[in-house]
């Protein structure tokens, strides 16, 4: 256990834990150690290579061993990643020489497959799937890798930088705290993590608060085995803990089965959910959004059995209709059909404040004159310092899209990574009216920043998003939030992904399309169009019982278009969040650095591809007026089609989405970094060299090297550090 609670600390803070060991001399595995580490795109830094040159040469080793482990999952280097055509990128065939070469073979096969296919093409049309020689591998990993030159060392490739850390115990328990008080939620990757940190650290420190329900779940789970108090404080939240329980869905998008709970774990959900009613009675009107779940709950709780919790006895009433509790939502729509929308503002300014947020828009627009809106924005003043500072900044992105100067349309992104687009029908916000909301956004968001004395900024973030989403990101290595623009410089950009099926066999399809100025398409490449003007495509595989990986191949300088939209697609058998393991990454080269299609040291990204839909858009890339390419990251799934999805057919949705996405101005580092500037902070761009002697606030994209004791530093991987409470 201690390895995997290392390799979490690792993974999530590029930290590694001193290791526990005798001291001695080191210096010669730790140099060994850091060569190794430079072979997949790592490094030591010089304060954590000295720190390892003074311990045992069996520690140093041990520590090595677990650490180079830990790294290759991060880039996608702990499996091997072969091709279907051996020679990739080069001899890769035109699609119909190669598909008649296919079918060729099998008509030479023996006599069963002859026959079937050759009723195929009496039929008119020929199944890939059904012939011997398509979708498999036909050479081995070894065969694949001997046919490669060595990968030429580039000064572009990439290298991430391990700094030294505390004790494991310090570092774990520092981690722990981090993803609990989080105020933004949790992808579904760190959210598994937090639960294993929580069962690990749920009789030490506890959390000064956890914003997010989720995370309060998992804690929450953690917390009871322990017999450790609860965060507890609406009904809903008991609910999430007995999905918890039972191995469930916390979000409680899908349906939960039930398990019945210990009598102690019963007991301590109904005196939860007794107490939370006791204190507060109108939070049974959040019964009803679950009423269902509920409804089977008290089926395996037997409520019944315990008078001494009349309270929770009510929570089972509601869902089963037999008491009825006006909902808050029922309340706003009476006032403001009644006061207009200065009396609805009002109502959720005391009652609740978040929802009144959430509402804003539509408020400011019903008003019926300036007076009113005036009053709309009274409530909105008052009610802002009990609102979440995720939802201060949400509404403050949502505003600075609602000036009447973007595109019409609209478009909405769940928390699942779902999207969909829509024409926007609203009437823009007045410009007085946006004005002064911005204003008063900006001043609430600024009061609650930790507004540090020196700030040393790394410009190469100020274009980064803020993770707001409950989704933003994914888990992985160099990926940003979703809005996020970052360069892209290189001559060659190759897209790989790699799956391995669970129980089904299962198809994804790497593909790539690319986009003109009007967002429509120019060209593709797939595993029906293996090679174009930009560039070549690996091959299909479509048998992952060992794993498998296709890549894609484009030469920047020869896209026609000005957009790249890289996309995964099930073609068959399991979703993303179904196969055993499922990630997509993109390497950039120099021409002529030759190498293996896969080459752990020119990752600039690998993301875990775990959504719930069929269709995964993790990015996209953009060419700017200068002819340069920028990254911008989407970090979608779509629904698709339960089966045989391809980038044909969905050439149409790809263009209007990635339009509404890329013309939607994001919040961004840059807006925190001006708050600050403009209440006296020092902003000093950071651009290598030695750091400054004192401590400071760095934000940057890689923690430098030598910064000073005490210094607070924001990267990726903590970004959300950055929101206040």
């Amino acid at each position: 256990m201690v390895s995997a609670l290392e390799r979490l600390v690792v993974a999530h803070t590029l930290r590694l834990p001193a290791p526990a060991g005798p001291a001695g001399d080191g210096a010669a595995a730790a140099r060994q150690f850091d060569v190794a580490l430079m072979s997949v795109g790592f490094k030591l830094s010089a304060r954590l290579l000295a720190e390892l040159s003074g311990r045992s040469e069996e520690t140093v080793v041990a520590t090595a061993a677990r650490t180079l482990d830990t790294v290759r999952v991060l880039v996608g280097d702990h499996v091997r990643h072969n091709v279907y055509f051996v020679d990739f990128p080069a001899n890769v065939p035109d699609t119909a020489d190669f598909w008649a070469e296919c079918v060729a073979q099998a008509l030479s096969a023996d006599d069963t497959t002859r026959a079937r296919t050759l009723a195929q093409l009496r039929a008119g049309r020929v199944n890939l799937l059904t012939l011997p020689a398509y979708g498999r591998y036909r050479h081995s990993y070894e065969e694949m890798a001997a046919a490669h030159d060595e990968l030429i060392a580039s000064a572009a490739d990439r290298v991430t930088v391990l700094h030294p850390g505390a004790s494991l115990d310090e570092e774990v328990t520092a981690l722990y705290l981090a993803l609990a008080g989080s105020v933004t939620p949790l992808g579904p990757e760190h959210l598994a993590d937090l639960a294993v940190l929580a069962e690990h650290r749920a009789d030490g420190p506890r959390p000064g608060a956890i914003p997010v329900r989720e995370s309060r779940a998992v804690v929450n789970r953690a917390l009871l085995r322990a017999g450790r108090d609860l965060f507890l404080d609406t009904v809903t939240d008991v609910l999430r803990l007995a999905c918890a329980l039972s191995d469930g869905d916390v979000t409680l998008r899908e349906r939960t089965r039930f398990r019945a709970p210990s009598r102690p774990h019963r007991r301590a959900l109904l005196a939860g959910l007794d107490a939370v009613v006791a204190a507060n009675p109108a939070k049974l009107a959040d019964v009803a959004a679950h009423r269902e779940a509920w409804k089977r709950l008290g089926e395996r709780l037997h409520p019944h059995e315990y008078p001494q919790w009349p309270h929770a006895a009510e929570v089972f009433a509601v869902a089963r209709g037999e008491r009825r509790v006006p909902t808050l939502a029922g309340r706003v729509e009476d006032v403001l059909g009644r006061d207009g929308a200065a009396g609805a503002a009002g109502l959720l300014a005391d009652a609740a404040p978040g929802m009144l947020f959430r509402s804003l828009d539509r408020l400011l627009r019903s008003a019926a004159d300036d007076k009113e809106r005036d009053g709309v924005l009274a409530a909105a003043e008052r009610a802002a310092p009990r609102v979440s500072g995720r939802l201060v900044l949400s509404l403050r992105e949502h505003v600075q899209n609602r000036t009447g100067r973007g595109a019409p349309r609209r478009v909405f992104v769940n928390r699942t990574g779902g999207a969909w687009v829509t024409d926007d029908t609203r009437d823009p916000l007045p410009p007085a009216v946006a004005d002064r909301l911005t204003a008063l956004l900006d001043a609430e968001t600024l009061r609650r920043l930790d507004v540090p004395e020196r700030l040393l900024v790394d410009p190469a973030v100020l274009d980064v998003a803020l993770p707001l989403s409950g989704r933003a990101s994914a888990a992985g290595l160099g990926v940003l939030p979703r809005g996020s623009v970052s360069p892209v410089e290189g001559d060659l950009l190759r897209f790989f992904t790699y799956w391995k099926q669970a129980v089904q066999s299962t198809d994804h399809d790497l593909s790539a399309l690319v986009l003109d100025e009007d967002y429509d398409a120019v060209t593709w490449l797939s595993y029906t169009s293996l090679a174009t003007v930009e560039g070549v495509h690996s091959g299909d595989v479509t048998d992952a019982r060992d794993g498998a990986s296709e890549f894609i191949d484009l030469r920047l300088g020869a896209v026609r278009g000005s957009f790249i939209v890289p996309q995964v697609h099930v073609y068959s058998g399991e979703r993303f969040d179904r196969v055993q393991e499922s990630f997509f990454g993109f390497m950039l080269r120099d021409a002529g650095q030759e190498g293996r299609p896969f080459e752990p040291r020119t990752v600039r990204m690998k993301s875990d591809l775990r959504g719930p839909g069929r269709i995964a858009l993790p990015l996209a890339f953009r060419r700017d007026e200068d002819g340069r390419w920028q990254a911008r990251w989407l970090h979608l799934y779509l629904k698709g089609e339960p089966a045989e999805n391809r980038v044909e057919g969905h050439l149409v949705t790809f263009g209007v989405l990635v339009r509404a996405l890329v013309e939607r101005t994001p919040l961004t580092v840059r807006h925190l970094t001006e708050l600050m500037a403009a209440a006296g902070t020092p902003v000093t761009p950071w651009e290598g060299g030695t750091p400054p002697g004192e401590p400071v606030t760095f934000i940057g994209l890689e923690r430098p090297d030598g910064l000073a004791p005490g210094s607070r530093v924001i990267t990726p991987e903590n970004l959300r550090d950055l929101i206040p409470a």
